[in-house]
């Protein structure tokens, strides 16, 4: 049975309101009651938000020690669903409303910074926007980067079936969330009557959004504020990039691209890990999460059972080295 709000419940997991400086009423979801402060970005599928996409590895966090928020970014879960709300700008509006929801809970200086898909394209745009808040950051598997760093338009490469448009059903969910989501015992019922609800909710935000988005990859004048090239690819704040082996939206071929230019970055490609890698091995991302914020490493054995890549030498500030032999 869903909330009063048409939430699925999660032990430990609260919904909470927080008014922005610009006056809008902004939705999120935060575990956890002491330690250092976790922002969690979700993707942009139809029906994401803050509980759907960070269930899972919410809990997991705060037990580890962290306190940790999840907003429903604008279109999103609860959020508000006046049209226009940060979106006639797509990726910039984005930013803002993150740089607004930290303000108004009162986040330290520096903090840390997780997303996955469309919320690692926002989390690493608000990090070279405002570089200095970051302490540590986390992406999981994004096409967006391609065309913002310079790789061509890496959207629709994948092998993900065509079903059209969200049409509004549980029978589309459940279908767009079985293709992503590798591991099916973790899309319930509940799960997809919430995704449902919450997406119809916000039909014509979604639909207003189109036109700056658009708008931003299509107009020189727009892109260059957009432009990840000489950006994200120097920045200096300490990062690690997941990609699921069997990604089906965004295939880990693009994932090889991306490490060839984000040399500043650790990848990792961890195996049975579709799009969403935190839904089909929490277990193991909560490890990587709470390492990597925690201490600033992964260590050895983590980042082996994780897939560290090998294409590359590994970054030894953000990988724990093995022992060799007689040393």
């Amino acid at each position: 049975m869903l909330t009063e709000e048409g939430a699925i419940h999660v032990p430990g997991v609260f919904s909470r309101y927080a008014t922005l400086r610009s006056g809008v009423r902004a939705h999120y979801w935060t575990a956890g009651e002491t330690g250092p402060h976790v922002v969690l970005l979700h993707g942009g599928i139809a029906g994401s938000s803050g509980l759907a996409g960070w269930r899972m590895m919410m809990p997991k966090l705060a037990e580890a020690g962290f306190r940790v928020y999840a907003p429903d970014r604008p279109g999103f879960g609860l959020s508000d669903t006046r049209p226009g709300f940060y979106m006639e700008k797509g990726v910039r509006d984005q930013v803002k409303f993150i740089d607004e929801f930290v303000e108004a809970l009162g986040l330290p200086e520096k903090f840390l910074i997780g997303g996955n898909s469309q919320g690692a394209q926002m989390g690493s745009s608000y990090a070279v926007e405002y570089p200095g808040r970051i302490e540590r950051m986390i992406l999981i598997a994004s096409p967006a980067f391609h065309l913002r760093i310079g790789l061509g338009n890496g959207m629709g490469r994948g092998t993900l079936p065509r079903f059209g448009p969200f049409d509004g059903t549980e029978k589309w969910m459940r279908t767009s969330m079985e293709n992503i989501v590798r591991n099916h015992a973790a899309i319930s019922d509940e799960l997809v009557t919430m995704r449902t609800n919450m997406a119809n909710s916000h039909a014509e935000v979604l639909a207003a959004c189109g036109d700056g988005a658009r708008l931003e990859l299509e107009d020189p004048t727009y892109f260059q504020a957009i432009d990840f090239r000489g950006r994200l690819d120097t920045i200096q704040i300490p990062t690690i990039f997941l990609w699921g082996m069997q990604d089906v939206l965004a295939p880990v071929e693009m994932g090889y691209e991306l490490e060839e230019v984000l040399t500043n970055m650790q990848f990792f490609f961890p195996e049975d890990c579709g799009h969403q890698g935190q839904t089909d091995q929490p277990e193991m991302f909560a490890q990587v999460f709470t390492e990597f914020f925690r201490d600033g490493i992964v260590s050895r054995k983590t980042a082996d059972w994780a897939g560290v890549s090998t294409n590359r030498p590994e970054i030894g500030s953000l990988v724990e080295q093995a022992v060799k032999a007689g040393a």
